[in-house]
């Protein structure tokens, strides 16, 4: 059971870097842009990384512009979908993981592409859970 899922979460993750990283980085660009005005009032002198600049943001959530809580929800709200369309997937393609790809090495695609050298053997449930989350 734990390999399951370590691979159900490199498959998300590997599909979240490889197939998504424009979508995330759209986000951080909305976010930025959005409110840009409070992270240079008030978050200018942050170090970025390991939520450290949303805290910042949330420390000053009372002075934040519609415009930035917009971007927030929004990106927010796209997050949710992401994940979501990750979670549908690892539950979709767990199995087939376990009896194609429990041999591949994580990281880097990998596990992305032992379901698709394997295309004809996965589930139908994988195949449909891939066509639907744009993975294939």
């Amino acid at each position: 059971m734990r390999i399951r899922t370590i691979l159900l979460v490199m498959v998300a993750s590997v599909f979240m870097l490889v197939s998504h990283a424009t979508a995330a980085e759209n986000l951080v660009e909305t976010v930025a842009k959005g409110c840009e005005k409070e992270l240079t009032s008030y978050c200018k002198d942050v170090t970025p990384g390991e939520g450290r600049i949303l805290a910042c943001l949330y420390a000053h959530s009372d002075k934040l512009s519609g415009k930035c809580e917009f971007a927030l929800y929004d990106a927010a709200v796209q997050l949710e979908r992401f994940v979501a369309a990750l979670s549908y997937l690892a539950n979709e393609c767990g199995d087939d993981l376990d009896k194609f790809c429990s041999g591949v090495e994580m990281g880097e695609g990998r596990l992305l592409k032992c379901l698709d050298d394997n295309s004809e053997k996965i589930s139908a449930r994988c195949t449909q859970a891939l066509k639907d989350v744009g993975a294939k």
